[in-house]
């Protein structure tokens, strides 16, 4: 137990240390512009907005992807949860167009959910996953857990 807490606080540690590199890039970046760029004022693109809500979910979620040349395994943390997909920040990088077996425990479960996710889209190492092929008690457990995470808002 005491490893497994150990690997989690390595992984939080490693997780802040990117987001302040992107931080502070960020920040040398927008200083080294020297045109302001005019505010759109075109509406977002119907294709681009999500069909469901996404709640903030921290749980642990392992991720398996069987390759040509080995089958790759990782671990990661979820950040936000929604009833077609998460996002998840993995241990290590996955193409987009990827299918992967994730495994998580919901809050308002006791048993691990196994899904079938599609990498939609990769940032370094966050991960964006669209659910495929669902049955009837996965969904339903699903739609539930977001009900519980959209009281905590």
């Amino acid at each position: 137990m005491l490893l497994y807490w150990c690997e989690v606080l390595r992984f939080r540690v490693a997780a802040v240390r990117i987001e302040i590199v992107r931080m502070v890039k960020g920040q040398w970046a927008r200083t080294r512009k020297r045109e302001r760029q005019p505010m759109s004022t075109s509406l977002p693109d119907p294709s681009q907005q999500r069909r469901f809500p996404r709640f903030p979910l921290d749980v642990r979620v392992s991720a398996k992807v069987f390759r040509a040349d080995a089958p790759v395994e990782l671990w990661g943390r979820s950040i936000e949860f929604g009833q077609d997909g998460i996002g998840v920040t993995l241990t290590g990088e996955l193409e987009p167009g990827e299918v992967a077996t994730l495994e998580l425990t919901l809050p308002a479960s006791a048993t691990p959910l196994k899904l079938r996710g599609l990498v939609r889209y990769r940032d370094g190492l966050r991960h964006g996953f669209e659910f495929l092929a669902r049955d009837e008690m996965q969904r339903d457990l699903i739609r539930r857990t977001c009900e519980l995470l959209s009281l905590g808002r």
